[in-house]
Order: C-alpha cells, then structure tokens, then sequence
C-alpha cells in the first residue's frame, strides 16, 4: 500500500488530507477503502446498525459533530464492524475500550477517548456527504489511512502512484 504522504504528492491536486488532530486507537494503523458515511451526534444508533452490515473493504467515517462528552463506537461495535469486513473507522469524536481496541486487528481513528457512551440511541443518517473539520467526505471516496494521518480522494481516483 502506498503511503498516505506518496499519494498527496501524487494526487495533490484532488487529494484532501483530514484533520491531524485524529489519533489512531485500533490495531491496525494502516487502512484504507471507500468510505462509507454517517452523520450522527452523541447518538450510536446508525454507527451499531452500519458495522452490522457487510462492509466490503470500505471504511466507515463518521461525523460525531466533533463531541468530547461522549463516546459513539468502543470495542464491540468495532469488533462488529471488523467481523463484517469494515476495513475501519474514522471518528470525528471520541472512541472508549482504547486498551480493547489496540488488541483489535482493526484500524480506528478518532479526536480523543472517554469513558461515557450516549444517552441517545435513536437515529443518525447513512449515505450522506459530511464534514471532518471542514474537509468534505462523500460515500464513494477513496480513504486511505496510516501513521502519518488521513487521506482522502474523489471516487474514482485509484490512489496508485506511478514513477518514483
């Protein structure tokens, strides 16, 4: 896989790079696939539902509205989402079960971690373009992930570096 700094300089044109304030909390530090969005705030509902589903490679990202207060994904929703074939999550917001999540052969990013989850438990949407700290995601966009941060492409774009 190339790393996320040879595809910026490949593809720096289209490439938009997420927020270095991501901290990676899973296993696996190195993900990558088409993204698959949800637009919840301090609510789980969407996130459970969509890692229950079959991920096919893709990485999930989430808006969380960038909230502290409260964790929306922890060691079983992603242990789901990794069972399903998620390649990982992108969490703008906050992450809990660090220690369970490092044990996971998963990739997970997120703005911080706590101990509290949601209250709420209602809703959330799907399929729907959203905002990492102002950078846009649409479902269909290539992520690709690793130790130096976060990358995203426009679909369509492969993400292969040719030349050297």
């Amino acid at each position: 896989m190339n790393s996320t700094c040879d595809l910026f300089d490949a593809h720096s044109d289209v490439a938009r790079v997420l927020s270095a304030r991501l901290v990676h909390f899973g296993g696996r530090t190195a993900f990558r696939g088409p993204a698959e969005t949800v637009a919840c705030f301090e609510d789980i509902a969407a996130i459970r539902a969509l890692a229950g589903s079959p991920g096919q490679g893709r990485v999930m990202v989430v808006d969380a509205g960038g909230s502290m207060r409260c964790a929306v994904t922890g060691d079983r929703i992603a242990g789901l989402a990794q069972d399903n074939g998620w390649s990982g999550m992108i969490v703008w917001g906050c992450i809990r079960d660090r220690a369970a999540l490092a044990a996971l052969d998963f990739g997970v990013m997120a703005l911080g971690s706590i101990p509290s989850r949601p209250r709420r438990e209602t809703g959330g949407h799907t399929g729907v373009s959203v905002e990492i700290d102002g950078v846009p995601v649409a479902p269909g966009d290539m992520v690709f992930a690793d130790i130096d941060g976060v990358l995203v492409l426009p679909a369509g774009v492969t993400g292969e570096v040719t030349g050297g």
